[in-house]
């Protein structure tokens, strides 16, 4: 053998490690982005499937989630439909969903009492605090979504922890 074809060889033989750097890590090893999937809209919330969500002491209002809308998307967000009754007799129906992973919240659209949806004009994800009156969502991440800040995994175990007083896994 030549030296000649020799080297040749093994050239061919490096070929497949030339891209490579030791230490460097590959492409499929590399964390990815967050993206969030396209949201479809649900039908309007009907009063039979209404799950009484209990927030705080502190509110005289009555929230409630409709568990006909959650579902937990591929992207890990928990999607709901939140209803809000007021003692005065106003309802306010927002279409929302729950990040988990970064504790945040975003308004999908608000329900027109026609039954439709008008898109949210601000719908950036927002960070989820704990305000003593106005806890709803706080007390959606806390007890019923995010036990330990990690989301539910379906819709089932999301109605489960409605229909509980809360998720099984928070101690209360």
């Amino acid at each position: 053998m030549s030296l000649r074809v020799l080297v040749f060889s093994v050239l061919l033989l490096l070929v497949p490690f030339a891209g490579a750097t030791a230490g460097e890590p590959e492409e499929d090893d590399l964390p990815r982005q967050w993206q969030e999937l396209d949201v479809q809209f649900p039908p309007p919330p009907a009063a039979e499937a209404l799950i009484p969500l209990y927030v705080s002491a502190a509110t005289a209002n009555r929230f409630y989630i409709d568990g006909s809308s959650l579902s937990v998307g591929a992207d890990l967000v928990v999607r709901y439909v939140l209803v809000v009754e007021t003692p005065g007799g106003v309802r306010n129906v927002t279409y929302e969903g729950m990040r988990c992973e970064s504790r945040s919240r975003r308004i999908y659209a608000s329900g027109r009492a026609d039954g439709s949806w008008s898109k949210a004009r601000n719908d950036e994800w927002v960070r989820i605090s704990d305000a003593y009156a106005n806890r709803q969502h706080a007390a959606l991440f806390l007890e019923y979504f995010c036990p330990f800040g990690n989301s539910v995994r379906t819709a089932a175990e999301a109605r489960n922890a409605l229909v509980r007083g809360g998720h099984p896994d928070v101690r209360r």
